[in-house]
């Protein structure tokens, strides 16, 4: 099976999740350090205080990424570290870290794919409202600018948002995640303020020279329970698969939205600003029942019949390449980049040292296959990039679920490479 000629191998991480430093060099509060802190929001009340160090350890975590041989490193740059209250000049030290960062990688021979927002919102923006309000989206295109004309000359990708659909429908629908507020329904207008923060960033980061830039989306495909669940299957699917796919790639709205007032009417027309690639985060499907009441027009029931994850997520490679199927069918796509894909296990580090991950390894080897078939069927996929380098916080759940190559010690922040490490370091090393 081959892979075309520039194909990219990588491992993500985000700001919030492996940094830590969250008082350090002028960095102001975002939404989840508030939501952390909050007691019952997270998991035996873990925060992002500390995390995996990252702020001061990056030298050795970029020479981890070098050991594995990878050329690409995915990660995010937080928001509140730059523009501590959302909007205003630049926090001159926190962009000084970035750059840092960037001059460090480029010296390893690995490329910066940076994405913008990984769910960090500045608190003093939430404050004012957060994504429910307009003027978010125009002061992430001002944070946007910013960073590129710092960084733009050094960073061959750049992602505007991370998983929008996780902030409408966790963090302002269910109140699951930061900033915590249970809008149900009423939390649409989050998904076309993102939206349109996109569009507005696509424009200013070509403005400052901004080479390669796309957006990543959160997909999963929509199983209905029986033939009589599958409106709730298409419901699903209108929300999860198609709300912030289907403006930047056809200009319209699924009938989700429509003609809300939100929507002004050129806003759709930057929404679908050209962008250069779409990324795909894939975890595992979705199965649908038709509600038996509440606001939702849908119910998610278990998936029992395959094996899961340490989150009890189950593994379906075959769904993977189903998805990278759907939305080469449904979209004339630009060139797709994996930028999550990956699982969490109970690593433990046993009595010689060693983290056997197999069932990691499992993971990774079946789904990465189903992408070769995917492109072995002309589906156009430049890049994989694997979800962690590192084990992290991971948000709502702490420091409970282990997603890395790469086993961390929070007592003593010590990285113990995994089998998986050495497996996938082999991998790429294949081609």
């Amino acid at each position: 099976m081959g892979l075309p000629v520039g194909f990219r191998w990588g491992v993500a991480t985000a700001a919030y999740q492996i940094e830590g430093a969250v008082d350090e060099d002028g960095r102001g509060p975002s939404t989840w350090d508030t939501f952390a802190h909050t007691p019952g929001r997270v998991r035996d009340g873990h925060t992002g205080d500390v995390a995996c160090d990252h702020y001061h350890r990056w030298p050795e975590d970029i020479a981890l990424m070098s050991g594995l041989s990878v050329d690409t490193y995915r990660f995010s740059i937080a928001w509140p570290r730059v523009q501590p209250s959302g909007n205003g000049p630049v926090n001159a030290k926190g962009l000084d870290f970035y750059d840092r960062l960037v001059d460090g990688l480029l010296a390893a021979g690995i490329s910066p794919a940076a994405t913008l927002y990984h769910w960090d919102l500045p608190q003093p923006l939430e404050d004012a409202g957060g994504w429910m309000e307009r003027d978010t989206a125009y002061r992430f295109a001002e944070f946007s600018y910013l960073v590129a004309e710092r960084l733009a000359d050094r960073v061959g990708m750049w992602i505007t948002l991370n998983e929008p659909v996780v902030v409408t429908a966790y963090g302002y629908a269910f109140g699951v995640y930061a900033p915590g507020r249970a809008l149900m329904l009423d939390a649409l207008p989050t998904a076309h303020h993102q939206l349109l923060a996109h569009g507005l960033a696509v424009n200013a980061l070509r403005s400052r020279g901004a080479r390669a830039i796309g957006l990543t989306n959160h997909y999963s495909p929509a199983w209905a329970a029986s033939p009589a669940d599958q409106p709730a299957a298409d419901a699903f699917d209108a929300f999860m698969n198609r709300l912030f796919t289907d403006p930047v790639l056809l200009g319209r709205y699924p009938d989700l939205i429509g003609d809300a007032p939100y929507v002004r009417s050129a806003d759709l027309s930057v929404i679908a600003s050209p962008i250069d690639f779409l990324g795909v985060n894939y975890y595992h499907p979705t199965r649908l029942a038709t509600p038996s009441g509440g606001p939702l027009p849908f119910e998610i029931v278990d998936i029992t019949e395959y094996p899961t994850t340490g989150m009890g997520w189950p593994i379906v490679p075959d769904a993977f390449l189903s998805l990278l199927r759907t939305l080469d069918t449904r979209y004339d796509l630009p060139p797709l980049y994996i930028t999550e894909n990956g699982c969490s296990f109970p690593d433990e580090i046993g009595p010689d040292g060693v983290v056997d991950d197999s069932s990691r390894i499992e993971f990774l080897d079946a789904h990465i296959k189903a992408m070769h078939t995917a492109i072995d069927e002309g589906i156009d996929i430049r890049g994989y990039f694997t979800w962690s380098l590192l084990d992290n916080f991971e948000w709502a759940e702490g420091y409970h679920p282990r997603f890395g190559l790469v086993h961390v010690d929070y007592e003593t922040q010590k990285r113990t490479p995994k089998k998986s490490y050495a497996w996938y370091r082999d991998l790429v090393a294949s081609y």
